[in-house]
């Protein structure tokens, strides 16, 4: 059965250059049952998952485990954690984060921990009768970006933390990568002025000050175009951070990662075309479901935009039947495929497509029945 439990805690919104995030106070005991802490290993096999948190030190942790149930003992300083969007509810009236579990998330890994992690283990002997709340600070839907930058700029001035992780984080944000890519058309798409997703980006999963009617999270908008572009990007990263090349993906890979050699020959200004010029005609189709921004709307929002990225995939494929996969197409072809969809305005809602990810899939097979389009890996054999 899903554990459905769910915490409650006091927090405010703080706005900074990066977005908004939030500071909290919690129970040790609380955090420990819904943090976790990625490793990261520099000598691992790549293909692994690569987190930002330093490999544990059984000796620090043991001197923190003592130290916790010494009389004045402190942790005065912030735990930094990373934590879903679909993981927290937000009070703005009353100021109280609710955090919990969805069917996507266990309860036990909620929160990443960005920094802190050696503080936290240490409160795994903490004494029951004991009292120890934390104050955390809290990104909603920081990318992997983000997040790597958060953590570097945070460690870079402390002794205890290995320097040439600290760089190597640094790295991760100045060289090439999908995620760097995908971050940076993200960003773009964003600031766009006559673009469709002009402003309707947030960029911590937040709103940010000054702008309504953003129904996009930044992380949302990175994973689909990280879907286009590779199927291992942490190995790519790793392979360019290491001064290597990455090998012209062939006509059967570019059905799956239309935009990969875009990618690879730094093409990344086609990448943000391509995905403006298909959302202007997205828009184009169907103006007021587009504008429309309540809550009833699914277009513009998450379960809408999901949709519309995996039909991309099959329908761009399609349309580079006979020529190359990775030529900028433009506004007009884009309208004129998706003048076949049968759907008007009003239909993109709740009730015709359900929150979730069952809405999602119900939208995208509409699409692919109106516009026929075979799946991409079948399109060329």
């Amino acid at each position: 059965m899903k554990d459905s439990r769910s915490v409650r805690i006091p927090a405010l919104s703080v706005q900074q250059p990066i977005g908004e995030f939030y500071i909290g106070v919690i129970q040790a005991k609380d955090l420990l049952e819904i943090a976790f802490a990625d490793i990261r290993e520099i000598e691992r096999d790549l293909d692994n998952y690569l987190g930002i948190q330093r490999k544990l030190s059984p000796t620090r942790v043991t001197e923190l485990s003592e130290y916790v149930n010494t009389k004045d003992a402190t942790f005065p300083t912030s735990i930094i954690l990373a934590i879903e969007g679909e993981c927290v509810d937000w009070d703005e009236e009353k100021n109280i984060m609710t955090l919990h579990s969805t069917e996507n998330i266990d309860y036990g890994h909620i929160a990443k921990i960005l920094d802190g992690q050696h503080r936290l283990e240490g409160l795994r002997k903490l004494s029951n009768e004991r009292l120890f709340e934390l104050n955390v600070t809290i990104f909603v839907e920081a990318d992997i970006a983000d997040q790597a930058n958060i953590f570097a700029t945070v460690n870079l001035a402390q002794t205890k933390v290995n320097k040439s992780l600290v760089y190597d984080l640094f790295d991760y944000a100045k060289s090439r990568s999908p995620q760097k890519t995908a971050h940076e058309v993200a960003v773009a798409l964003d600031r766009a002025e006559k673009g469709p997703l002009y402003q309707r980006i947030k960029r911590l999963g937040t709103r940010t000050v000054g702008r309504t009617g953003e129904t996009l999270t930044q992380a949302t908008v990175v994973n689909c175009l990280l879907g286009l572009i590779s199927e291992k990007p942490l190995t790519d990263r790793d392979l360019l951070m290491r001064g290597k090349s990455i090998k012209i993906a062939s006509r059967d890979e570019l059905q799956k990662f239309p935009f990969r050699n875009l990618f690879i020959e730094e093409q990344d200004v086609a990448i943000a075309k391509l995905v403006n010029n298909y959302f202007s005609a997205v828009r184009q189709k169907w103006p007021e479901a587009w504008e429309d921004r309540g809550q009833g709307n699914i277009l513009a929002r998450t379960n809408g935009f999901r949709a519309f990225m995996r039909a991309f995939r099959n329908l761009y494929v399609d349309m580079c039947r006979g020529g190359e996969i990775g030529q900028v197409i433009g506004v007009a072809h884009f309208a004129d495929r998706l003048g076949s969809v049968n759907l008007k305005d009003a239909d993109f809602n709740t009730q015709k497509f359900a929150p979730g990810t069952s809405g999602e899939t119900a939208l995208y097979n509409e699409l692919m029945k109106n516009m026929k389009i075979e799946s991409a890996k079948t399109l060329f054999s």
